[in-house]
């Protein structure tokens, strides 16, 4: 066997453990959404961690598990996991306004109300480079 077929039959292997990966995200990410939904945020939360570490890294099953899980863990009353998981996301998604919002939150019911005031700032000011950065609509023009 050569050394660009072994390659290749890797890539092959590799490619579909990714997709069999990002299914089982979406699939802990789900099981995540429908127990917050009724009400069971700390079985969510590890439902949303499953999912982070099922996912390939930046996947958009694994930034949802993320969200996800900031939601859950203050639903839990875990405000500090919380936070620090809100800033495990904007480390991630530095130019995603959603989280840094969720960071501001999370950080308001911690009582840290300077620095909730400066991460939803900075939500605004990443919501209004989109919008510069996004042209305008035929529809918009009118």
């Amino acid at each position: 066997m050569s050394r660009t077929h072994r390659t290749g039959s890797a890539y092959i292997l590799k490619s579909a453990v990714n997709g069999t990966d990002t299914q089982i995200a979406e699939m802990h990410c789900q099981r995540g959404l429908d127990l917050l939904a009724v009400g069971f945020p700390a079985e969510a939360a590890t439902a949303f961690r499953a999912a982070i570490a099922a996912g390939p890294a930046n996947s958009p099953a694994q930034i949802e598990a993320h969200h996800g899980l900031i939601r859950a863990l203050r639903d839990a009353g875990q405000i500090n996991q919380s936070i620090a998981a809100a800033l495990a996301l904007t480390a991630l998604t530095p130019g995603d306004p959603l989280a840094h919002t969720a960071l501001s939150i999370s950080l308001q019911r911690a009582g840290h109300v300077p620095q909730a005031e400066a991460a939803a700032a900075r939500a605004r000011v990443l919501e209004w480079k989109i919008q510069l950065e996004t042209p305008p609509s035929e529809d918009s023009l009118s």
